[in-house]
């Protein structure tokens, strides 16, 4: 599909691409793979995310167009469901748990500490693009809280130490900075 994007990362997303790699014509084939209808509109975001790395903004008026919805409706499904992106996420994204089971055994401060130590705010990205930090609520690992998806990956019982080894791997493995 053009504007589609070659190579996957660790998390088993699609690379980033740039703004020059959504293609418009991309966008309207992948509508007509599912026969531009509207009640396909998740699964054509889903798609779209998994080979850009996100829902760019400007593929949202080609989705409405080719689904023959209006533009709010289509931005109104991408802002409603948490797993949208409107933005390149980091190469590595945690997602810590916050639900009540996870508060009551730390996870508040393990995520405003995370934040803290790597200068970003609620669900951002550091400057590198290494990490990616946000919210979930509840991972269904109660017991063993505070739980986080790494990656995809459930990770239980985190601690400061953990969550601290888990970003400094996400910067290891960033790519380094010509010299």
């Amino acid at each position: 599909m053009p504007g589609s994007v070659n190579g996957d990362d660790h998390s088993g997303r699609g690379a980033h691409a740039s703004r020059a790699d959504v293609d418009p014509h991309g966008i309207q084939a992948l509508c007509a793979c599912h026969e531009n209808r509207p009640d396909a509109l998740l699964e054509i975001l889903h798609a779209v995310q998994q080979r850009v790395g996100y829902v760019p903004p400007e593929a949202l008026a080609t989705i409405a167009a080719a689904l023959n919805l209006s533009r709010a409706e289509v931005h109104g499904v991408v802002s409603y469901y948490h797993d949208f992106h409107t933005a390149p996420q980091g190469r590595h994204v945690v997602k810590l748990c916050r639900a009540e089971a996870c508060q009551a055994v730390g996870a508040q401060a393990l995520y405003d500490h995370i934040c803290a130590s790597e200068g970003i705010g609620t669900g951002g990205t550091t400057t590198d693009g290494a990490l990616t930090v946000e919210a979930a609520y509840c991972l269904g690992n109660c017991a063993l809280g505070p739980a986080a998806l790494v990656d995809g990956r459930l990770v239980a019982r985190l601690t400061r130490e953990r969550i601290d080894a888990i970003a400094a791997g996400a910067r290891a493995d960033a790519p380094q900075a010509a010299e």
